[in-house]
Order: structure tokens, then sequence, then C-alpha cells
């Protein structure tokens, strides 16, 4: 397993600096994660480019976001996240669209989103018109030469295998945040790998504790702080043969941010090495 961490896109000003301070806390890899799809031009290609030649650094995921209000709880959640309210479907699709075609000009073949709180009811006209949706996104990106990948967190893990299952293409896949299953209160990361583990391609390295309301996801913590178990999950990801990347991502900004990726890291790198 190869370590890495996220990097923020934003506008593209100081991607340089950036990219080359991944480089300097001791990883070759990262995910791109960007919400301004006006970043998304030839010049931050270059930049990009350049960038992750001068320092030794790949890309193993873009994560796309997409445009208008993201409110990240259960209630107004329900309305603003993703793909699946109806109001912002048609808009979103051309930002992950527009994101797949950034990514092929980088090079990349992996992108990653957060889609929404998918139906839990497979009947649902909801869940169908995703599905089509989901199959014309997935499809632009086999296009492209990329996979798609969902993050989880938002949907338990037999809706998000059965919404794979049934869009069928052969390019889909999981970027998988451990974390993010327990915030949400949708399940036990070690867990939900006998469900979809053959479908992750990429992993969030990230921590937090179970929601103590029925509004408010749980709390983000320090990798090895959360109820994630680390030494259990990196065990069943290595018995079902997973090999690619982790990414390490804390929700914080400053100096204190540096400091538990790099906890996180000297974390990660003893638990892969047993």
């Amino acid at each position: 397993m190869k370590l890495g961490v996220l990097v923020n896109l934003n506008d593209g000003n100081g991607i340089e600096e950036k990219i080359k301070a991944v480089k300097d806390m001791g990883f070759t890899s990262c995910q791109i994660c960007c919400w301004d799809m006006n970043a998304y031009t030839d010049e931050n290609v270059e930049k990009i480019q350049n960038a992750l030649n001068e320092n030794g650094v790949t890309i193993s995921t873009l994560w796309c976001g997409w445009r208008g209000k993201a409110a990240w709880n259960f209630y107004e959640g329900q309305n603003t996240l993703g793909l699946v309210p109806n109001t912002m479907r048609e808009e979103r699709t051309e930002d992950l669209l527009a994101g797949s075609d950034f990514g092929k000009k980088l090079g990349v073949t992996q992108i990653a989103t957060h889609v929404g709180f998918l139906p839990e009811n497979p009947m649902s006209e909801t869940y169908t018109e995703i599905v089509e949706l989901l199959r014309r996104i997935a499809g632009h990106c086999k296009e492209n030469g990329q996979y798609f990948l969902f993050e989880t967190g938002q949907e338990t893990p037999v809706t998000l295998r059965r919404t794979i299952e049934d869009i069928g293409l052969p390019n889909l896949g999981i970027n998988l945040d451990p974390a993010n299953l327990i915030l949400y209160g949708k399940a036990n990361p070690v867990d939900a790998l006998d469900t979809f583990g053959q479908y992750v391609r990429d992993i969030h390295g990230k921590d937090g504790c179970y929601p103590t309301n029925g509004r408010e996801l749980g709390e983000e913590k320090p990798l090895g702080e959360g109820k994630v178990n680390y030494p259990a999950f990196i065990a069943r990801l290595k018995e079902i043969g997973y090999d690619g990347p982790i990414t390490i991502e804390r929700e914080i900004d400053g100096d204190q941010q540096i400091k538990d990726i790099l906890m996180a890291k000297e974390m990660l790198e003893e638990l892969i090495a047993r």
C-alpha cells in the first residue's frame, strides 16, 4: 500500500507549493481535490504537471466537487449533497463531466465524488433516475480512460454495492473513507469490506466518531483517536489483497493539520509493515 495526502486545488494559486509540501512530508502520492470548476484550466494542468514532475509525486485520484449549497448534516444534507437533489442534477453533472475532462488532460485515471444520500429503496423513482444519471457520467469517464469512484459515507455499504451493480459498467469503484462510514453512522468500515471490498480503489486515511444526535455528523478526529480500528482495518485490507493508495485526509488547517498528517503517516507505515 502506498501512502499519500489530500491536496486542495482551489483556484490554482499556490498549487506548486502544495505539491512540493507533499514531497517535503515524505509522500510520493496525492489526491487533488477541487471545488472550484473555474480551476479546470489548461494553465493549471501545466502548473500541476510541472510540479508533479519536479517533486516525484503522482496523483492517485482527482476528487471532483460540484457547484451549489452543500450542508454536511442529516437534514439539509438530504436536499443539498451530490446528485440526488433534483434541483441541481444537470449543473452538477456538467461539473463532474468537466472534472473528468480536466483529469484526462492531467493523465489521471480515477475520478471521485460524493454522490449524495443514495436512496435505500431500489424501487423508488429517485433511485432509478440516479442510476441512469450515474451510468451517463461513468460512461463519459470510461471514454476518458477513467474509473468513476464513489466516496463512502452517505449510504450504507449494501446500497452502494447495489448501485454499482445496477449501473453495470466495468469502470466503477469506491473511494473508501472509513471515517465517513462512522461519522454518518452507516457501518463499521472493517465489516463493510465484506460487502464492497472488491470495488475499493482508493482510501482516505481519516478517523472519527459516531453521531451523538440525529441531526449532526460525528466528529472527525486525528487518526488513531476515533472509532476506526486501524490495526484491524489494515489487516483486513491485506487479507482481501488491497495494495492501492491510502490518502491521508485531515479536515483542519494550520500547523496542527501537518502534525496530525505526519502522525497518521507514521502510524499507517507501522501497520502496513506488520
